[in-house]
């Protein structure tokens, strides 16, 4: 276990992250996870481990009590709201303590009384309804590290497993916006963070970043688009210029075979589902979503809420186990 503990957020606690945090305590043995604590509301969590028969302790704490308390019961750090919803069935009322627990995580690594935060999963309609105003998790975190940290941030979406890492350039946008918003700037701007985040967090030396072309074939020289000739191939020079060994454009269909990825550590795709298809075919399961760019360390299943199957005892904590797992490797 590490000095400090983790910091694992309620998510929506209608979905199935209560359900899976508890799931990952009962597995932090035979997986070797981390110390590691929730925000949320303690009775809450006990009540979901009686009906789904879940044979986990859990015990109301503090940050600094956690590492006593954990691995024996589940530390739960209380907030000032309970939980309205039900498993399945989320009330809006419940969206403040939301939030809260997730700015509650971020302080606490700010106050050097967590390691780093692992967010369970969110519903932004749900978030939405209740007046969030930030486009999603990413973004909001971001200006928590701002909040907390006094220093500027532009966080940066990785999906890593052990098999492949990859990054989107541009994320939740339609397709026919994307070619306005492949800037150089943009494409430098996120090159840079992640080499950076890769040798502090990750401990990679020299990252090798590959790049995925926007079009077919990479543009095949500007006869299927010139986003390859005008934005990624000045891009690449000039952060090859600054030190970073960035490659390509590459074709994206002919990226991710086990042959290519040996060739480089993160692929750098222009599009969203560029990026989270060929992870999601590889490592579905296992995938892990971790946010550059950040002054604190943050982890995420890869999945969302599942409200359809919430408190049905059928969700697959492996997401949620592979990102605490994870977080505790990384560079503070």
């Amino acid at each position: 276990m590490t000095a400090l503990p983790l910091a694992v957020t309620q998510g929506d606690p209608s979905g199935i992250g209560p359900e899976l945090t508890l799931r990952a305590f009962c597995a932090q043995r035979s997986h070797g996870l981390p110390g590691f604590f929730v925000i949320g509301d303690p009775a809450f969590y006990a009540d979901v481990a009686q009906q789904l028969k879940i044979d986990v302790a859990v015990q109301q704490a503090t940050p600094q009590q956690a590492v006593s308390v954990f691995p024996n019961a589940l530390p739960v750090v209380p907030l000032e709201r309970g939980v309205r919803g039900a498993p399945g069935k989320p009330e809006p009322e419940d969206a403040a303590g939301t939030v809260l627990s997730i700015e509650r995580a971020v302080e606490f690594v700010a106050k050097g009384e967590a390691r780093g935060v692992v967010t369970c999963p969110i519903a932004k309609s749900v978030l939405y309804a209740a007046g969030f105003k930030h486009p999603g998790h990413t973004e909001f975190l971001g200006e928590l590290g701002e909040r907390f940290f006094s220093r500027k941030t532009r966080p940066v979406m990785m999906l890593w497993a052990e098999e492949l890492a990859v990054v989107p350039i541009t994320i939740h946008v339609a397709l026919r916006e994307v070619p306005n918003l492949l800037t150089r700037d943009l494409v430098v701007e996120t090159g840079r963070i992640v080499a950076a985040d890769l040798r502090k967090r990750f401990g990679v030396a020299a990252p090798r970043l590959a790049f995925a072309g926007l079009n077919p074939h990479a543009g095949e020289q500007g006869t299927m688009g010139r986003e390859e000739i005008d934005v990624l191939t000045p891009a690449i020079a000039e952060l090859r210029a600054s030190g970073v060994d960035a490659r390509g454009p590459f074709p994206a269909d002919t990226l991710f075979h086990f042959a290519a990825r040996k060739n480089y550590d993160v692929a750098l795709c222009p599009t969203h589902d560029q990026a989270l298809i060929p992870i999601k075919t590889l490592a579905f399961d296992r995938g892990v979503n971790v946010t550059l760019g950040l002054p604190f360390i943050r982890t995420s299943p890869d999945h969302g809420t599942a409200f359809d199957i919430a408190g049905k005892g059928v969700a697959d904590p492996t997401s949620l186990i592979e990102a605490i797992r994870l977080a505790g490797r990384l560079e503070a």
